[in-house]
């Protein structure tokens, strides 16, 4: 049975539409300062290695550091985004990821450098998980809505592959430091915006359910088992450490469950789980972001590595799909999402995602742009419709109250996909290159093989996922008008 979201607040039913659209923009730049700064890092690590002196192991943290933090508050922020008022919460994210780039940006040493990006995962989180609640309030007429999620969408999704090309001309042209200086006109630009154009919406309050109980429990559960993940490729996937962190962090993921359950006022309310759009959609988007992470960083490690391109050729040559993927998110998504609803436009953008990947199995070593990879590249549009599809999906069961709640839950999971598609395909790629060059195939050859079973993987993933998307997600139900029992 389909009912109707919930009243939004009156500033949000009564702004005018210019006031919105400028609200929009400002959550829009924030989450693009974000999404930039997580993508043009890898293209930079090379170049901090060495000026720093990082060994490889070490070197991985200026990523962890990051991801620790950010996957690890998103569920935690989101609540307190709904319990003090989003804004506030978004404004002292953005002054603080802001305040920490600046940090990155003077590290001198590799433990400033690691903290800073520490604080900077912190700042993100807060600004990240309260984004797409604010959305929902702001625009609670379903095409509007829509739309509204299409351009966040091409946000984030562009973004990223917008950050490789940006992050290999500011390192090759400049140096390693202005890919976070960059972030100081930007951050401070979006902050000041946001305390004058974002409506303000005090929430109840920490007395009204903070739940420091679940907070501490899930905090820890999401910090250890992304630790876990990261760290699984170095230490192995078998090895005592892996296996006993991994245990405690389901352990401590079980008892916030128990303690959701019981509490009166729980941090993560299970009722949002009753709805089969919102389970469905946060598993999909855990299979999906996982496999895409082989897109994302294989093919760059490939490009660098086998084909010999720079940092800023490497960035150029992902330039197509940031376009294809920018394209259909903000052009084609919402007017698809509108006209046929979420779960085909889903389906077809994971079928196009699978094609994507599939077509990567057949990587040669002496790839030719044009044939081999401009493909590859042009099929990522998938992900311009799957995310779309997916926010709103993700989001659907989401009422004042909770948005924040729920837009911390679907950027988690973002996360955990994420931390979860770099362990297990990084570390079988790799496996798979140690193995062929044991056996005697050129560099070259061996390196290719090991990206090609990671490929072959993801698209594993990517199947199940659109398996998943097919017999779960409920066919014929617009996911604006979907709430959560």
């Amino acid at each position: 049975m389909t009912t109707h979201a919930p009243a939004a607040p009156i500033a949000a039913r009564t702004a005018p539409a210019r006031s919105r659209a400028l609200a929009l923009a400002v959550l829009c730049a924030g989450m693009l300062m974000i999404v930039l700064d997580g993508s043009i890092v890898t293209v930079a690590l090379p170049a901090i290695q060495d000026d720093l002196h990082f060994s490889p192991a070490d070197l991985t943290w200026t990523v962890n550091a990051y991801l620790i933090a950010f996957g690890g508050l998103l569920l935690l922020a989101g609540r307190l985004g709904d319990l003090i008022g989003r804004k506030q919460v978004f404004v002292a994210g953005l002054v603080l990821f802001t305040a920490a780039s600046l940090l990155c940006a003077l590290a001198t040493g590799q433990g400033v450098l690691i903290a800073a990006r520490f604080l900077q995962g912190v700042g993100g989180a807060m600004t990240s998980s309260v984004s797409l609640g604010m959305i929902v309030t702001l625009f609670p007429e379903p095409r509007e809505r829509g739309r509204a999620i299409g351009a966040f969408s091409f946000v984030g999704a562009a973004g990223a592959s917008i950050g490789q090309v940006l992050g290999g001309v500011l390192t090759e042209a400049l140096d390693w430091h202005w890919i976070f200086l960059i972030n100081l006109p930007l951050g401070l630009a979006a902050a000041l915006l946001a305390v004058r154009v974002l409506e303000g919406d005090r929430g109840p309050g920490l007395r009204a359910g903070a739940d420091a109980l679940g907070a501490a429990l899930v905090t820890g559960a999401l910090m250890l088992g992304i630790y876990t993940l990261v760290g699984a490729g170095e230490h192995g996937w078998a090895s005592a450490r892996t296996l006993g962190l991994g245990a405690l962090s389901l352990a401590l993921l079980a008892g916030f469950l128990l303690r959701q359950a019981r509490a009166a006022q729980p941090l993560l309310p299970l009722r949002m789980f009753r709805s089969r759009d919102v389970s469905g959609a946060n598993a999909v988007q855990v299979l999906m972001v996982s496999g895409l992470f082989a897109f994302q960083i294989l093919i760059a490690l490939y490009l660098q590595n086998v084909r010999g391109y720079g940092a800023a050729a490497t960035g150029l040559a992902m330039l197509p799909a940031a376009l294809a993927i920018g394209t259909v998110s903000l052009v084609l998504s919402a007017r698809l999402n509108a006209r046929f609803g979420e779960r085909p436009v889903l389906l077809a953008g994971l079928g196009l995602l699978v094609v994507a990947l599939a077509l990567l199995t057949r990587l040669p070593a002496d790839a030719d742009y044009v044939l081999d990879l401009l493909p590859t590249m042009l099929s990522a549009a998938g992900f311009g419709l799957a995310i779309s599809a997916l926010t709103a999906l993700g989001m659907s069961g989401a009422g004042p109250a909770d948005a924040g709640t729920a837009s911390g839950l679907f950027n988690t999971t973002q996360q955990v996909g994420g931390a979860l598609g770099v362990a297990v395909l990084t570390t079988l790629a790799d496996g798979r290159a140690r193995a062929l060059t044991a056996a005697g195939q050129p560099a070259a050859e061996a390196l290719t093989g090991g990206f090609r079973l990671a490929f072959a993987v993801a698209a594993g993933l990517l199947s199940v996922a659109l398996l998943l998307a097919a017999t779960v997600l409920r066919p014929g139900v617009n996911a604006a008008d979907s709430q959560a029992g």
